[in-house]
């Protein structure tokens, strides 16, 4: 089960990453919204690191809901950004 947990979190990361990479690509966005969710995984990139390090109360708990809310962020600008391209 804990095989399926780590395959489950890898997929999220990875989900995470694309998604903040192309809503970064986006250059009629504002600066801050393009890279917003980019910011957002590499903090969570970095309370991941810490919870390497061993501290793992910073990545228990803000990486989850960072990893949520960057991802639902980046998702919404995709749409965003798909919606206009196809009313124009």
């Amino acid at each position: 089960m804990l095989i399926v947990a780590d395959l489950v979190a890898l997929a999220l990361f990875g989900a995470l990453l694309w998604c903040a990479v192309t809503v970064a690509r986006f250059r009629e966005l504002p600066t801050r919204r393009r890279f917003l969710p980019l910011a957002l995984f590499l903090t969570v990139l970095a309370a991941s690191i810490l919870r390497g390090a061993g501290i793992p109360q910073i990545a228990a708990a803000i990486a989850f809901p960072l990893n949520l809310a960057a991802l639902i962020l980046a998702i919404t600008e995709i749409r965003t950004h798909r919606h206009r391209q196809h009313q124009a």
